[in-house]
């Protein structure tokens, strides 16, 4: 078991994803999702963040991607954790806007800064989309 279980969405516009960067203390970018509260499916947690983190936005026609597991990006590099994410894709509904905890939303493609990304998506999440031609881009 992961010491950090998540769910995530994948949103695409092109060849770019929506990803979000949760705190000014950080440039790393994250997906868009967050932890299953007691009693949540992870699709009832999908649509509770998202609503948290980009406001008034729905997720349509929702199917699961894969999970995913790696460590976890903290910000005491001498603490290492593992982060577990069960990745769903969808369409949205409405114009995502930054709520809550989230200071920034990029819509990150293969021209973007990789230095920004968490550890799982460089080196889980990316290479697996690209190796199975969700996205064009993403590999090593």
């Amino acid at each position: 078991m992961a010491d950090f279980n998540k769910v995530g969405a994948l949103i695409l516009r092109g060849d770019r994803i929506l990803l979000c960067r949760k705190s000014r203390d950080t440039s790393k970018l994250i997906l868009p999702g967050g932890r299953i509260e007691p009693g949540e499916t992870d699709l009832d947690c999908l649509g509770r963040e998202l609503r948290e983190e980009l406001g008034d936005v729905s997720m349509t026609r929702v199917e699961y991607v894969g999970t995913y597991e790696d460590r976890a990006s903290l910000d005491d590099p001498g603490i290492v954790k593992t982060l577990r994410v069960v990745l769903y894709r969808g369409d949205l509904g409405g114009t995502p806007t930054p709520r809550a905890e989230i200071v920034e939303l990029v819509w990150f493609g293969p021209d973007s800064d990789r230095g920004r990304l968490t550890p799982i998506l460089l080196d889980r999440i990316l290479p697996d989309l690209a190796a199975r031609k969700i996205l064009s881009w993403g590999g090593p």
